[in-house]
């Protein structure tokens, strides 16, 4: 394959931004110009000559709109291999002309979608005719040159000057790879639309998962793995992905996933006190609220200290300067609010490798959605675990139910443990973590270490006795044996939730009676892999 001569390009855009620029340049050069509708009254606006597609094919726009370009002076022109005799004689016996650029960006569908169109209107704005010339014309990429990106014009205009006009087989072959992604891209848009939004179905026979790339990482989870974040092309909400980055050094793969498990839980606290959330490797490792962000930020902090060390940190209201002085005093990855006042940012700007993320509004903690995971031949794909519970929705199963201060400890705990990995115990005590084991092979293990978390920030602290005493725990699955109950009882946990649901109940509901232990079952389990 050769450099091709641009002689005839067919222009064709939704997005009409640096068209205009892109016209110009190609007629200085003596490209014919051939365009449909609104892109060729752009470029005869700006002074232009433009055949009109209408003038190529012999037939008029018809239907509004909705046949224009799907005929075969326009296909035939794009998809003849220009070497081959047969078709050669194909286009001198139809009189077909050969298109050499194709610039097309297809009708806004997703925007259509995201505005809350009605189905008509948005059924109109899935384009057929667009995509077809764009794969017809990264098919025969030997021949034709198809751009489908406005941030390529200024690309394709320097090939044309280092070219004498000419494009590449190098730079065709990116195009029509670019190209078949965003027809890719555009099709499962709509086919998410059709599966999930219009037929309302939860796991359509075909699932198609898609992604626009934002930037490549340094690295993946270790530094001999490559990585790169992505958004979803569609309609979607907002999250860690589309977070204000106001400082600091780029966020790395394990940067954003610890960061994202940061901001899940500090969704749980929207619109209430002020509530700090302390990530480490993704699990949460001190979280408390309190009348005032610095009180809530100590009582986090006071859970576990160690593993604060080089964490992150994510609050639920305005980052104030004190708040942002205590957190600059230990090393810290990545600080995240919905906003942050000018002093709590010229604090923070003193530590020039901390990233300072702005959320604005933090998301839906009770949003819908797939999550997938990829595994060996497959993926595993569910809905999201947005599950809640309300005080009307627990069961007292012991003799003694929880005082008002206990069932309050409690449902802190659950909606803690719910984004803890799994085995995950949580004790809690007047608005804040008093010790978190996550990530057990055996529930009874994730209670001690749990309550030795609490023992050692006892000692390190010169409190009189840990924080589980009085306190109590969550457990996110039942306990399938009395012995990790009777560990937090050992902590001095005086109050339990969680979900019920083992053969064993009756035996472990005897052991928290026993102990003297308030219990509730929540009928719903929160397992965190």
């Amino acid at each position: 394959m050769t450099d091709v001569t641009i002689a005839r390009a067919l222009l064709s855009v939704s997005e009409k931004s640096g068209l205009v620029d892109l016209g110009k340049a190609l007629a200085a050069r003596g490209v014919e110009l051939v365009s449909t509708g609104g892109t060729a009254k752009a470029l005869r606006d700006a002074g232009l000559d433009v055949r009109d597609v209408s003038d190529l094919t012999g037939f008029p726009e018809m239907m509004d709109g909705r046949v224009k370009t799907l005929h075969p002076m326009v296909h035939g022109g794009l998809l003849a291999v220009r070497d081959n005799p047969h078709h050669a004689k194909a286009m001198e016996d139809h009189a077909i002309g050969a298109i050499d650029l194709v610039v097309v960006n297809l009708y806004p569908f997703e925007a259509t979608v995201m505005r809350g169109a009605g189905r008509d209107e948005i059924i109109e704005n899935i384009d057929i005719g667009g995509p077809s010339m764009v794969r017809s014309a990264a098919k025969n990429h030997q021949f034709v040159t198809i751009v489908t990106d406005p941030s390529d014009y200024g690309t394709l205009v320097e090939e044309l000057e280092a070219s004498s006009g000419k494009t590449s087989v190098e730079f065709r072959r990116k195009m029509a790879a670019k190209a078949f992604a965003a027809t890719a891209a555009y099709d499962s848009m709509i086919s998410q639309w059709f599966a999930f939004a219009d037929q309302q179905q939860t796991f359509p026979d075909m699932l198609s998962v898609n992604g626009r790339r934002v930037t490549e990482l340094r690295y993946g989870e270790n530094p001999h793995q490559k990585a790169a974040l992505y958004t979803p092309v569609g309609p979607h909400g907002s999250g860690i992905a589309q977070a204000q980055q106001l400082q600091g050094k780029e966020l790395s793969y394990n940067n954003y996933n610890d960061a994202d498990a940061a901001l899940e839980l500090c969704a749980e606290f929207a619109g209430q006190d002020p509530a700090v959330i302390i990530v480490k490797h993704a699990n949460p490792c001190g979280v408390a609220q309190a009348p005032t962000l610095i009180a809530a930020w100590d009582a986090a902090l006071a859970c576990d200290s160690v593993s604060a060390f080089g964490g992150i940190v994510a609050v639920n209201c305005e980052l104030d300067a004190e708040t942002a002085e205590a957190i600059g005093q230990i090393f810290t990855e990545v600080v995240i609010a919905p906003s942050v006042t000018d002093d709590a940012r010229a604090v923070f700007a003193k530590k020039k490798n901390l990233r300072l993320l702005l959320t604005g509004e933090l998301p839906d903690p009770r949003r819908g959605g797939l999550s997938v995971k990829p595994i060996t031949g497959g993926l595993l794909v569910q809905t999201r675990d947005n599950g809640a519970i309300s005080p009307d929705d627990l069961k007292v199963v012991t003799q003694r139910a929880p005082t008002d201060q206990e069932l309050q400890d409690c449902l802190f705990a659950w909606t803690v443990a719910r984004h803890v990995k799994s085995n995950a115990i949580v004790y809690a005590k007047d608005g804040a973590t008093a010790g978190i084991g996550a990530g057990q092979m055996n529930r009874r293990d994730s209670s001690r270490i749990a309550a030795m978390k609490a023992a050692e920030a006892a000692e390190k602290y010169g409190w009189d006795a840990a924080r589980t005493v009085g306190s109590a725990v969550a457990s996110d699955a039942f306990f399938p044996f009395a012995d990790g109950l009777l560990a937090a009882a050992e902590a001095g946990a005086t109050a339990v939730i969680q979900p019920g649901g083992s053969i064993r109940d009756d035996e472990v509901i005897a052991a928290a009676d026993k102990a003297g232990l308030a219990m509730v079952f929540t009928a719903m389990r929160h397992f965190r892999h």
